[in-house]
């Protein structure tokens, strides 16, 4: 009897090829299209790498408004608030460089990957991605207006007797060097801009307290709280804890960054990465406290809500910090957006089936950057934006949402030290979280009475 016959003598069609030459296929174009994302095309990162994207993403414009959010928090709580704050995003940022490999022979190489495996495909997505565009999309936006301000302030310092120039016009300047920069492929590709931009972070953290120091207590300052009445004090307070919120915003690309280290069994990623967010986390403590408490000491509850804007002498000093702080930016605002460009990509190249392409990508980072700036010029209001992002979408994915991810996958034992640790975070998280965006959207309703559009 032929091998196509039953056995009645009919002829049977021939069996169905066997499956797994089109998971082969499938498994090289998702091979194909993973090489051409940036977040998974180039995994040959060193662990000090690891070390300036960290301090990259963690160091930005948060730390100039340090001083101010001291002043509206004052002296016992506003310690309380920055020591707990590192401590408690050095643990959680730690609990996402444990999970990146939980699962042998596989990288989590994405914050919502991670999410996926601890909530479910569809829940993970949900629970993660939104939160995860607002951080990283809201810094980009106030690093546009950071680097505005400060071109303007250079400009201002530089040639006072110069013609007034609107801030409007910095912010573009600003986002033209984006508009370059943006066709890098990946995170291994910015590391020169990267290094630069950590080098420049820790650098003009030192010119502002270490100018504060020169230009010593001022005359009648002021350590009360600078307000009308309990309310307007209370909802400062809120405000302030957003901007601390703000400051710890490196969760976000964490798993991203890792993503780019090598990994093998004997020798895994989160060893190199871990190295790396402990040096990060060390310059991170030089460049705040002392940021935030020699600022406040100098300058009491009148501090701006950027301090270089309340330091005015030596000039040129000032005007090398506000340098420092535009090439600091620029580094910043790639770093947050190449997980945003890699969002867009997958989504364009996986569900909508395009051709991954030059053009593609060209087109998608162009409409991104030219987005975030026309934000950034519409609703320039710094010291409000970083309370109301550093609230509504910081506190979660920064402060307790690796902790959740934690508790759902390792389930430690109730009322061990680890379930204990974790239910803390998340407790004082979800507060921030409901208690920052309120003072931070009053800050900007404040700051919206006197500001005229596109000044």
């Amino acid at each position: 009897m032929s091998p196509h016959e039953n056995n009645k003598g009919e002829v049977l069609p021939p069996p169905p090829p066997p499956p797994q030459d089109t998971n082969d296929e499938k498994s090289k174009i998702d091979d194909s299209v993973n090489a051409w994302l940036p977040i998974t095309s180039s995994r040959n990162a060193k662990w000090w790498y690891s070390a300036f994207h960290n301090v990259t993403a963690m160091v930005g414009a948060g730390v100039l408004g340090l001083p101010f959010a001291m002043s509206q928090l004052g002296w016992g709580p506003g310690i309380v608030v920055l020591i707990l704050s590192w401590v408690i995003t050095l643990y959680t940022l730690w609990q996402m460089v444990e999970m990146h490999e939980m699962v042998p022979g596989k990288r989590f190489d994405r914050y919502h990957e991670l999410g996926q495996h601890a909530f479910g495909s569809r829940l993970g997505l949900w629970v993660v991605v939104p939160q995860q565009l607002i951080v990283e999309v809201g810094v980009d936006i106030v690093y546009m207006v950071t680097g505005g301000q400060s071109l303007k302030k250079f400009h201002d310092v530089v040639c006072p007797s110069c013609k007034s120039i609107k801030q409007t016009y910095f912010i573009m300047i600003f986002a033209s060097v984006h508009f370059v920069l943006s066709h890098l492929p990946n995170f291994n590709s910015i590391a020169g801009i990267s290094l630069a931009a950590a080098v420049m972070s820790l650098s003009y953290s030192t010119i502002a307290w270490g100018a504060s120091v020169d230009k010593g207590k001022q005359a009648g300052v002021d350590y009360g709280y600078n307000s009308s009445n309990t309310a307007v004090a209370v909802l400062n307070f809120f405000n302030a804890l957003g901007t601390v919120a703000f400051a710890y915003a490196g969760h976000n690309v964490v798993l991203e960054i890792q993503a780019t280290i090598p990994s093998t069994p004997e020798k895994p990623s989160k060893k190199p990465m871990w190295r790396g967010v402990v040096v990060a986390y060390i310059v991170v403590a030089l460049c705040y406290f002392p940021v935030s408490l020699v600022g406040y000491w100098a300058f009491g509850n009148s501090v701006s809500d950027n301090i270089l804007k309340s330091l005015e002498k030596p000039r040129w000093l000032i005007a090398l910090a506000n340098m420092m702080v535009v090439v600091h930016v620029i580094g910043s605002y790639q770093i947050y957006a190449i997980p945003v460009f890699d969002m867009m990509e997958t989504v364009l190249v996986k569900k909508l089936h395009l051709q991954p392409s030059a053009i593609l990508r060209f087109v998608v980072r162009t409409i991104y950057v030219a987005f975030t700036m026309f934000i950034a010029i519409t609703f320039p209001f710094f010291g409000g934006l970083l309370g109301f992002f550093g609230g509504f979408a910081f506190a979660p994915t920064t402060y307790f949402l690796p902790c959740i991810m934690w508790l759902a996958i390792y389930k430690p034992k109730r009322w061990s030290l680890s379930w204990i640790t974790n239910w803390i975070c998340i407790i004082l998280g979800v507060l921030l979280m409901i208690l920052a965006p309120i003072g931070g959207l009053r800050q900007i309703i404040v700051d919206a009475k006197s500001y005229s559009f596109y000044s």
